[in-house]
């Protein structure tokens, strides 16, 4: 497992990264993407575009030439689609087409259906992005993504590989399996997934319904412990939390994800072949900051799930668990570099 820890290869990926954003300077950067600054000072997407996909109409955001290849970049909770505005001008910049799509749950994404169920496991959340995939008429993309989104995009990779030509994961492989979860944890263990059992609880969804901005305020804090975020950026981001499904879908993905309740039996098999932990074939950059306060794997306990091209890197200088937001240029050089392994 190769890491940026080794001064060979520290040298070797600054050296690229610098190559590679020499290439177009940072006005032009800026300017290839679909984003404005806001008169709180907080850069957003603009002009956000919608689809019909499987379940969903998606809100999305799109930047870069139509003819590139693509990078589809996905978010987690309880984040949302800024967590790639810094991300997403540099990939425009080097001749990506780059997508980035609110999950279920998430700012203007809706459910197609009043009656569909608000599902949040992780078997859907991956179909959701393989029907937008199909929608766009997406062969084949880059996938780049943290918390949730990398479980969603390890589980596309595994299941999907001929979607994938590359994969880009914060923390690793983290496809999850309820029957393995609900097993109890050392107490150090327990106490990191608190959240999880507080939305477990009655009283759980009913706190996190009442203040939900409040709470995944909190849960930045705590995940990014020296991360300096201001009101605006956060804002920015907690507008996305207002969509009428977000409650239930994080309720029962949480819920979901230690057997205490049922999914779809639609995704039965899914749900089978992923609780093998089956491996992961396709190129592959795992990345790590130093400062990462969420519950997160090793890199040395996930490396051999990675049986294709793989490398790990590993960032320092408190870099949190909104790895892309607090490193973008590290994090879209990795996009970058993934099919080049």
């Amino acid at each position: 497992m190769n890491s940026l820890n080794s001064p060979t290869r520290r040298r070797s990926f600054l050296g690229s990264a610098a190559l590679s954003l020499a290439i177009a300077p940072i006005g032009s950067l800026l300017a290839t993407s679909a984003r404005a600054a806001t008169s709180d000072g907080a850069t957003r997407f603009e002009s956000l575009k919608t689809i019909n996909a499987g379940d969903l109409r998606v809100e999305y955001a799109e930047a870069g030439p139509a003819n590139g290849p693509v990078a589809i970049l996905l978010h987690g909770w309880p984040y949302d689609i800024h967590a790639f505005v810094d991300v997403a001008p540099r990939l425009a910049a080097a001749g990506y087409r780059v997508i980035v799509p609110y999950l279920r749950g998430y700012g203007g994404t809706r459910f197609l259906s009043a009656d569909s169920f608000r599902n949040g496991q992780q078997g859907a959340v991956a179909q959701d992005i393989i029907a937008l995939m199909d929608a766009l008429g997406i062969r084949q993309a880059v996938l780049g993504a943290f918390d949730w989104g990398a479980r969603t995009a390890c589980i596309i990779a595994a299941i999907w590989p001929e979607r994938v030509a590359g994969l880009v994961s914060v923390s690793g492989y983290l496809i999850g399996n309820p029957q393995a979860n609900a097993k109890p944890q050392s107490p150090a263990a327990e106490f990191a997934w608190w959240y999880q059992s507080y939305l477990a609880t009655d009283r759980g969804r009913d706190g996190y319904a009442a203040n939900p901005a409040a709470f995944n305020r909190f849960i930045w804090q705590q995940a990014s412990p020296k991360w300096q975020f201001d009101d605006a950026t956060y804002l920015r981001s907690a507008q996305s939390f207002d969509n009428p499904d977000h409650v239930a879908i994080v309720v029962h993905n949480y819920r979901w994800r230690i057997a205490l309740v049922q999914g779809e039996s639609r995704f039965d098999a899914l749900e089978a072949r992923l609780a093998t932990a089956p491996n992961i074939t396709v190129p592959t950059i795992t990345m790590e900051g130093d400062a990462n306060g969420a519950p997160h794997p090793a890199p040395a306990a996930y490396a051999k799930k990675f049986s294709g091209k793989y490398q790990h890197r590993n960032l320092d200088g408190g870099i949190g668990h909104n790895l892309p937001q607090e490193a973008p240029a590290a994090f879209a050089q990795a996009v970058i570099d993934v099919t080049r392994l």
